[in-house]
């Protein structure tokens, strides 16, 4: 339960983001939020929140920006999904191993499975014998203007 996530929404109920269920209950302590919508069950003393809204609105202008860093979750956002299998993207690979010299590029990495990522190990694609089903490329909103 702890890898759940829950929405936040504005004290205006305009959605912000999607927090850990630990920011979540942190959250509810301070009491900077409160519960919408429980997802059943307890957390402590707390029911378990899927929704939870401020209780102060936030000005969010600068949340409508997307950032143009090469981060992991930014790379698993892009791909969605395993670039080997199709399946859940869990971790992130680099199509030329760190070991050689790969680092963590737009054009570099991929959004992988566990299974998949140990499989293809301290290997480039073509020596693990694996294709990639998608082509990494940066994203139109992280190109720099």
């Amino acid at each position: 339960m702890t890898d759940a996530y829950v929405l936040v929404l504005n004290a205006s109920y305009e959605p912000l983001q999607r927090v850990s269920m630990r920011h979540a209950i942190k959250m509810l302590v301070r009491e900077v939020a409160v519960i919408e919508e429980e997802a059943g069950g307890s957390f402590g003393p707390f029911p378990v929140p899927k929704v939870l809204r401020l209780v102060r609105y936030v000005v969010t202008r600068w949340m409508h920006r997307r950032s143009n860093l090469c981060t992991k979750s930014s790379i698993k956002a892009r791909d969605k999904m395993c670039a080997y299998c199709g399946g859940k993207a869990e971790t992130v690979d680099h199509i030329v191993p760190r070991s050689r010299g790969g680092t963590l590029t737009w054009d570099n990495a991929v959004a992988a499975c566990v299974r998949c990522n140990h499989r293809k190990a301290d290997r480039t694609p073509a020596e693990a014998g694996m294709t990639l089903l998608i082509t990494p490329s940066q994203p139109q909103y992280a190109v720099h203007t």
